[in-house]
């Protein structure tokens, strides 16, 4: 197994992937302990008022924390997310960052407590955190459940670590963050990215099956409305079908193939610029307070309305290209297009064919519609007012998981039925797309007559996934 060595700076979304999946074991590396050492060492010597630390929190804030065990209750208050576990993986992906962020030198936590983490991800346990606790302005539920469960008194599945002593001040140091937020976007984020790369190559495979014209791909058409994404989407589909840009079988194509690069486009930039944005979450130190060797300064970086803008923007730009999925799917089913008989179909007259693919990419379509309504169009005033806008990150990331899967599952109906297309049209593909369809080939069912066509499309989700 290999190893990611977190350093506070220099964690990709890749490695977080695969600490997530537990396909690398994690270290901490010299620079970043040194860095979290002397926050913690800085924080120990603060003599001025301190928010979380020497006062309440929240609406809190102007009264003075008086009593021992000011943390603890803090952390046992503040463990009231709710809803469903949160699945292990993006426990893991939360802790990966948590301990990456702090690494960064701005939290004053307790070495021991990002020691412990370490140790929960090399262990195969995680803790039990619920749903529900964030608006986007810190994940305070889920990660207060975290400290409780570091100090033994929290829920855990499998063997949980020996328990860790917070001091006073650990609990808001390590609270203050949206590292289950940042965690699941960048899970989310990651298979988007490979379910655009996918679609390109699934719709030159379409193209191909219907006769479609490559000039929207030219160079020349790109050149001269230069938009990155665009221009990125049509040199690939023209890579894919050989290079040549050359008129097809009618005029032109209907939008689903003519306007791809132009709608495409989009979501690749919008992609980029969401992981652009949890780089920088992933790395960066934004606890409040933020605790140098200056003093503390009391700020609002735990506010994510940066990130949830970029994956707000992200699900708007699946959306539209997984509704040229659809069309794309309609093309198949008409012999205007194909040559062949309506649906696709086999057999007597009147078989259905891939009839109801349509139906199930509709319904598929319709949950990813729902998932891309904005997030930051919610708003918040909490904690007796201190807290009156919220950024619903959290919120956002859920939504681009949400999102994904039925991206997913629209595309799959493309690619089974563009592979029934070319089997029955007895295709001889010579372009680098026969890659894509050899591999479909060889693990979907030939059989082209009426029968269900559900497992099929799983197979073809799965293949999705597996694309680079």
């Amino acid at each position: 197994m290999s190893v990611v060595a977190l350093d506070g700076t220099g964690l990709s979304i890749a490695d977080l992937r695969r600490i997530a999946d537990g396909a690398a074991r994690v270290t901490i590396a010299a620079s970043g302990a040194q860095r979290l050492r002397r926050s913690w060492q800085a924080a120990c010597e603060l003599t001025q008022p301190v928010y979380g630390r020497t006062t309440g929190v929240g609406g809190n804030c102007g009264e003075c924390a008086s009593g021992a065990g000011h943390g603890m209750r803090l952390l046992r208050s503040h463990a009231s997310a709710i809803g469903d576990p949160v699945p292990e993986r993006e426990v893991r992906a939360m802790l990966a960052v948590r301990v990456n962020q702090v690494l960064r030198g701005g939290s004053g936590l307790q070495p021991a407590i990002a020691e412990a983490m370490v140790t929960v991800l090399n262990s195969g346990a995680h803790p039990q955190v619920h749903e529900h606790g964030s608006v986007g302005t810190g994940d305070l539920g889920p990660l207060a459940e975290l400290g409780l469960a570091l100090t033994g008194a929290g829920r855990w599945n499998g063997q949980p670590p020996s328990p860790v002593t917070f001091q006073e001040g650990d609990a808001l140091a390590l609270i203050s963050s949206n590292a289950l937020t940042i965690g699941r976007a960048a899970l989310a984020v990651a298979t988007v990215r490979k379910l655009l790369n996918a679609s390109t190559r699934v719709t030159a495979l379409t193209l191909c099956a219907v006769g479609g014209a490559t000039e929207p791909f030219a160079p020349e058409v790109h050149r001269n409305r230069p938009h990155a994404g665009a221009k990125r989407v049509a040199a690939e589909v023209l890579a894919q079908l050989g290079g040549a840009a050359i008129p097809g079988r009618r005029v032109q194509d209907p939008f689903g193939l003519r306007c791809f690069p132009q709608v495409h486009g989009p979501a690749l930039e919008a992609v980029a610029d969401a992981e652009s944005v949890l780089s920088a979450e992933i790395n960066a130190a934004a606890e409040n307070p933020l605790i140098t060797p200056v003093g503390a300064f009391h700020h609002g970086g735990s506010h994510t309305a940066q990130l949830a803008l970029a994956l707000d923007r992200l699900r708007l730009a699946v959306l539209a290209t997984a509704q040229l999925s659809a069309a794309r799917l309609s093309m198949l089913t008409e012999p205007e297009h194909t040559g062949l008989r309506p649906f696709l179909a086999a057999g007597p007259p009147g078989s259905s064919g891939i009839m109801l693919l349509e139906y199930s990419a509709g319904s598929a379509l319709a949950e990813l519609r729902a998932a891309a309504f904005p997030a930051t169009f919610g708003h918040a005033v909490l904690s007796r007012g201190t807290e009156d806008h919220a950024g619903f990150a959290s919120q956002a990331a859920r939504q681009t998981e949400q999102l994904a899967d039925a991206y997913r599952l629209v595309l799959a109906c493309e690619l089974v039925a563009a592979v029934r297309a070319h089997r029955m049209l007895e295709s001889r593909i010579e372009a680098p797309v026969r890659e894509l369809y050899e591999q479909a080939c060889c693990r979907l069912d030939p059989d082209v007559q009426d029968r269900p066509l559900s497992d099929d499309v799983s197979i073809a989700a799965a293949l999705l996934d597996e694309l680079t």
